[in-house]
């Protein structure tokens, strides 16, 4: 009889055991199956993708992950908070699919820095000057973020050539 409570009391051991390491094991397993880490792997790679295959473009990395390229430089004034912008914009995936334009439209025009647009358009601009031409590499978290916005999918970097047409002083402060 001594024997078998030996016998039985090593077996549930083992069996604490077993469902102990099964249980990390599973616990770990569902921590690292974080869906967004492989969404933000494949943004960044496609960033990095576009950048390797344009090198002969300089971009300037902003503190918060937007990348500005001037294409011509403009002459005019820089606009500010609240100024009025007019530009013609063309704007795409990085691999070059358009998904919305106004070149040959109207201008789009907006009040600068009030939250009309993607807040990376909104801040490539304040960059330019009137008459200059830039192009933008804005990544999600500066565009439509993880969710995305009707045809733009979720952690989707964007690429924006923007013309500075004009720019209309604000409201004095």
């Amino acid at each position: 009889m001594l024997k078998l409570l030996k016998t039985y009391s090593m077996i549930k051991k083992c069996y604490n055991s077993i469902i102990l390491i099964s249980t990390v094991t599973v616990l770990l397993s569902l921590g690292s199956c974080d869906p967004a880490k492989k969404y933000e792997k494949a943004e960044t790679e496609a960033i990095t993708n576009y950048l390797n295959s344009n090198p002969t473009d300089t971009f300037k990395l902003e503190s918060d992950g937007l990348y500005y390229l001037d294409v011509l430089d403009g002459t005019g004034r820089s606009p500010v908070l609240h100024d009025t912008a007019h530009i013609v914009y063309t704007g795409k995936f990085t691999d070059g699919t358009v998904f919305d334009s106004n070149a040959g439209g109207a201008d789009l025009v907006f009040p600068v820095g009030e939250g009309y647009l993607i807040s990376g358009l909104d801040e490539g601009v304040t960059y330019m000057k009137e008459g200059g031409k830039a192009t933008f590499l804005i990544p999600s978290k500066l565009a439509y973020g993880t969710q995305g916005y009707y045809t733009i999918p979720g952690y989707s970097p964007l690429v924006f050539d923007v013309q500075l047409v004009k720019v209309i002083p604000g409201p004095s402060k």
